[in-house]
């Protein structure tokens, strides 16, 4: 348990220092006063004054908040503060000092899966065939266990995760494939099999199989600084588009509200991945950076998303939404927001007393 907290808190760390230093400094940038950069929310444990910025860290590790000179739009600004004040900066340097927690969230995931490709490579299993199904178009074809597929229809194989992807991509036409026998270069053809399988959701797909299993030989590819670039920003998008849909197909009742996790949720989830070692560490904070980051652009009022849908309506509008009605959706929004961490709290009790 106290694994689990400690890793916690570092999790937590990391993603609200890096979430709210991207409003900071874009608040900086764009001329804008910090009156307080708070780690945490509730009593101040710790805090210290440079210049006109108190930094403090609070009692409740469940989130934090920039605090701005004339943030709120119904106060009173005196007159020195106004040339400091973000209600008085251009709208779209407003936008841009809300948008830069999630861009910061986003950019952090980038920089941690370019590190680990720099660092590490990829290993990757080798397209090598360990064994035959029965009753498989690649049995029928005369594949064989020790085969190296090296071609399909054209595209180069360079590891077996590359077969999937190439026989997926046929639709289940034939398909041509290049296999190394022995040194020697053979020319096979066969159509794919459809089966029923489950996808990440659960949901049952199509998909299409010749029948063959790896070796599980594996090797090691370096990657250089661009290639390390392209796969950490492919990534960091293929989470994103991961997180939306799921979201989406939770929203639409594809999926079960019930696999939402909370704070409980994610310190066992931290404490499992740092026991498991550092990469896998590192790697659940990008992942629960870029979940952060998109769950913050969410267009609920209290949240990120919220502020730059009013700003998308007074840039279309001409004019801010009033401050009553502003009022009313902050509270409502506040309300959702209670009510959603009431229901991951249970969703992680419950799984506890299920041994979940």
């Amino acid at each position: 348990m106290g694994h689990s907290l400690v890793a916690f808190i570092i999790v937590i760390g990391v993603l609200v220092f890096v979430h709210e230093f991207g409003h900071f400094l874009l608040a900086r940038l764009c001329g804008v006063g910090v009156e307080v950069f708070s780690l945490g929310f509730g009593p101040k444990i710790l805090r210290k004054q440079k210049g006109r910025t108190e930094y403090c860290i609070s009692a409740i590790p469940l989130g934090g908040y920039v605090k701005m000179t004339g943030e709120d739009p119904t106060g009173e600004i005196a007159p020195e503060d106004k040339e400091r004040s973000f209600t008085h900066k251009p709208l779209w340097r407003k936008a841009l000092i809300v948008a830069a927690g999630p861009a910061f969230n986003f950019l952090l995931a980038i920089i941690i899966f370019y590190l680990l490709y720099q660092i590490s490579g990829l290993q990757l299993a080798k397209p090598a065939v360990g064994k035959v199904l029965e009753n498989t178009p690649a049995q029928a074809a005369g594949l064989k266990p020790g085969d190296v597929i090296r071609e399909i229809n054209g595209a180069p194989i360079t590891s077996f995760g590359d077969i999937s992807v190439e026989i997926a991509r046929s639709g289940g036409a034939q398909v041509f494939l290049v296999v190394e026998r022995r040194g020697e270069a053979l020319d096979f053809k066969l159509t794919p099999q459809r089966q029923d399988a489950k996808n990440l959701f659960g949901e049952t797909v199509d998909r299409y199989v010749i029948g063959v299993l790896g070796s599980g030989e594996t090797f090691h590819q370096p990657l250089n600084l661009f290639q390390a670039m392209g796969r950490a920003l492919s990534d960091t998008w293929g989470l994103i588009r991961l997180t939306i849909t799921s979201v989406f197909k939770m929203v639409s009742g594809s999926i079960s509200a019930d696999n939402l996790g909370g704070p409980i949720m994610i310190a066992q989830m931290a404490g499992e991945q740092a026991k498991a070692g550092v990469t896998n560490f590192v790697w659940f904070i990008a992942l629960l950076s870029v979940n952060l980051g998109i769950i913050n652009l969410f267009p609920i009022p209290v949240l990120d998303g919220g502020h730059l849908l009013f700003f998308g309506i007074e840039a279309v509008t001409g004019r801010s939404v009033s401050d009553r009605l502003r009022e009313k959706l902050i509270q409502f929004g506040a309300a959702m927001l209670v009510a959603l961490m009431i229901f991951v709290f249970y969703n992680d009790i419950v799984r506890i007393f299920n041994g979940g």
